[in-house]
């Protein structure tokens, strides 16, 4: 039986991880953190391994040439490791984005960044997974940057990268704290939903809350509109029910004011365990001089993203619409 080029990859990530958290006595995301940078590298970093364990690894590396391998396999194998790292270590807000949703936010990047090259923002990079799937999924010169305050998933980002090729400027930080990034022409985000605990930091937004503490996803936003230049573009995957919380009225005065709604894309609820995990694709604009509202907002109720007939009528409709209100 032939054995795919992704799960050849995430033999060799696993196993070669598997014998570093053994030697180093460190978590299994660690250990995959540090055999992808052996693999960029080209060499074994860890200076404290036995010569035996040294050998086993050089071994292992050297039967695997990443250059025969595509990003999208390195990125889908090396994403494959680390939600079997995950689930040994279960951090709830450490969800990663569903592939086709990453490939369907490549494709809206693609089709609404009209300029050459751009630099793109993603304030909630986790592990990298998404931005890498958007880049794979664009062709243009894009210079990207990520912020993740998480230690390890940060680390896991840049190996991420790294072995794609991508060159990205990774920041380890609180994303609601000042950003130190010049303007960016586009954001992507898959929010991350909850409360922020820093309430003296979130005093410093618009949309922090008057009583308590202030929704993450709502600074997430407001944050990545600052973040962006005039015109720019912001795609944000957000819960369904966004705007039925007790705060939402501040926020829908929020998007009013700074920006202009392109489209909200609703994501097959068969997509989620449940409706109130559902999410949805928006996509906003930031408002600037002689920036115009779109004609309509693009408004779709995806289906299921493998019914090819019903998917190739959408991406139909959103091509007309493309072509009445970016043409």
């Amino acid at each position: 039986m032939m054995i795919s080029p992704v799960e050849q990859l995430f033999t060799l990530f696993n196993e070669s991880a598997l014998i570093l958290q053994e030697e180093l006595s460190c978590s299994y995301l660690e250990a995959l953190a540090e055999t992808g940078e052996n693999l960029f590298q080209g060499s074994i970093l860890q200076e404290e391994l036995s010569e035996l364990t040294a050998k086993r690894l050089k071994k292992q590396y050297e039967e695997i040439h990443l250059e025969k391998y595509s990003n999208e396999e390195i990125r889908k194998a090396y994403q494959l490791v680390i939600l079997k790292g995950m689930k040994e270590n279960v951090q709830p807000n450490h969800q990663m984005t569903p592939d086709s949703v990453g490939m369907l936010v490549g494709y809206l990047v693609e089709r609404f960044m009209n300029q050459p090259s751009f630099r793109l923002l993603d304030p909630a990079v986790g592990t990298g997974n998404l931005l890498t799937t958007v880049l794979n999924h664009i062709h243009k010169e894009v210079s990207s940057i990520g912020v993740e305050i998480d230690d390890i998933l940060i680390k896991l980002a840049y190996v991420n990268a790294n072995l794609q090729e991508h060159p990205v400027q990774l920041f380890n930080q609180d994303s609601l704290e000042p950003l130190f990034i010049e303007p960016v022409d586009a954001v992507i985000a898959d929010l991350p939903v909850g409360f922020y605990p820093n309430d003296v930091r979130a005093s410093d937004y618009q949309l922090k809350a008057s009583v308590g503490h202030s929704y993450s996803h709502h600074l997430f936003i407001e944050q990545s509109v600052r973040a962006a230049v005039p015109g720019g573009y912001l795609f944000f995957i957000i819960p369904s029910g966004l705007f039925e919380s007790e705060q939402a009225a501040e926020l829908h005065e929020f998007i009013r004011d700074k920006t202009f709604v392109q489209g909200l894309l609703q994501l097959p609820e068969s997509m989620f365990k449940n409706k109130s995990s559902a999410k949805s694709i928006f996509i906003l604009q930031k408002k600037g001089e002689g920036i115009q509202p779109p004609k309509q907002a693009l408004l779709v109720k995806l289906p299921k993203l493998s019914n090819a007939v019903e998917m190739d009528k959408i991406l139909a409709q959103m091509d007309t619409w493309f072509q009445g209100n970016k043409g």
